[in-house]
C-alpha cells in the first residue's frame, strides 16, 4: 500500500477544504449561526478523514511488522 500516496492526496483534499472554510469566514452575508451550520460539516470531514489517514498509516505499520515476524 503506498501510504505516502494516499498521504499527499489528503493533504491536497485538507487544502481545498481549508480555501472552503476561509470562504465561509469572509462571507459577510452569513451570521454567526448561518457560519456556524456551513462549518460544521467542513470539519467533520476533515477530522473523519484525518481518522482514517491515521487507520491506514496503523494498518499499513502492523502489516509491515507482521510481514517481518
Amino acid at each position: 500500500m503506498n501510504v505516502d500516496y494516499i498521504e499527499k492526496k489528503l493533504n491536497e483534499i485538507f487544502k481545498e477544504l481549508e480555501k472552503e472554510v476561509m470562504e465561509v469566514l469572509m462571507n459577510e452575508n452569513l451570521d454567526r449561526k448561518q457560519t456556524n451550520l456551513h462549518m460544521k460539516p467542513l470539519t467533520s470531514t476533515k477530522k473523519i478523514l484525518q481518522n482514517a489517514l491515521e487507520s491506514i498509516k496503523m494498518v499499513d505499520r502492523i502489516g509491515r511488522e507482521d510481514l517481518e515476524k
